[in-house]
């Protein structure tokens, strides 16, 4: 009975082992499936690593194939990415800046396998950003502190390709370069406070000036027309005009005339007299 019984168990476990190599071998062929399938993200391009050696065949995005367990794919970003860096540097006149530059840039596709090849995917610390320290650094350092506030846009584009210059023989271009700031020491700052004040005050002190000569002129000229005037009215005021303009405004009447007796005379009669006495001696003349 006991024999019996165990040749039973024995016997009712082998469909067990059965359905286990079963799932067994469902999941190998399902991990198998998987390791032979890769996905490409967008904005992404696969690199191909056989057995630690980096293929120079780029996957682009969508889904692809790959020898299991020998092959792998590494993601490498094709987006444009931004950083972002602060720098101290010295200017050409020796004054403290503090900068803040940001830089939007992209690793181009077909330089995806070459640069994790020989940086990996930490091109960002590696390259990008030691590029923009050093590059600010030395084109900050032919200026000025006042030309690089006066001349933002040169040094801008100045920096940027020598940007450009560093990063692009890894198979990186720059898409938009921005100086956010240029930070100066508080002295600095109060010294070109002060000359902006001075400017414009000399401004000020030069434009008060060129009115008062515009005024001044403007008197002289004046003066000028007045004068003028006044000569022309001199040319022409003869002893004619002069008794014509007495004819129109007198009234008729002779001024009357105080001796120093206090007696009175009236010039009119004076006038007769005297006209009476050369009549007289025109006659005695002419006898």
């Amino acid at each position: 009975m006991d024999n019996k019984n165990f040749v039973n168990v024995n016997f009712d476990k082998k469909p067990l082992k059965r359905v286990i190599i079963a799932v067994v071998i469902i999941l190998l062929i399902i991990v198998l499936g998987v390791s032979c399938v890769t996905v490409v993200r967008p904005g992404h391009t696969g690199v191909v690593v056989n057995l630690g050696k980096v293929s120079q065949n780029v996957l682009e995005e969508g889904l692809h194939f790959k020898a299991p367990f020998i092959s792998q794919v590494i993601q490498v970003d094709n987006r444009v990415m931004k950083t972002e860096v602060q720098s101290n540097a010295a200017s050409k006149d020796l004054q403290n800046i503090d900068s803040t530059v940001s830089v939007n840039y992209r690793v181009n596709k077909s330089a995806s396998a070459e640069i994790y090849k020989n940086v990996g995917n930490d091109f960002t610390n590696v390259i990008v950003n030691p590029a923009i320290q050093e590059c600010v650094k030395s084109i900050a350092a032919k200026y000025t502190a006042e030309q690089l506030i006066t001349n933002r846009a040169a040094v801008s584009s100045e920096m940027e390709e020598a940007i450009s210059e560093k990063i692009n023989p890894y198979g990186m271009s720059i898409e938009v370069f921005n100086i956010v700031n240029f930070d100066f020491s508080e002295e600095f700052n109060k010294a070109i406070e002060a000359k902006q004040t001075a400017q414009q005050e000399a401004l000020k002190a030069e434009q008060d000036l060129a009115r008062i000569k515009v005024e001044a002129e403007q008197t002289i000229e004046k003066a000028k027309a007045e004068a003028e005037a006044y000569k022309l009215k001199n040319e022409q005021l003869t002893d004619t005009v002069i008794m014509m303009e007495f004819i129109n405004k007198w009234n008729g009447e002779l001024p009357k005339v105080t001796s120093d007796s206090g007696m009175m005379f009236d010039v009119s009669s004076y006038i007769g007299a005297s006209a009476g006495n050369k009549t007289d001696s025109a006659q005695k003349t002419g006898e």
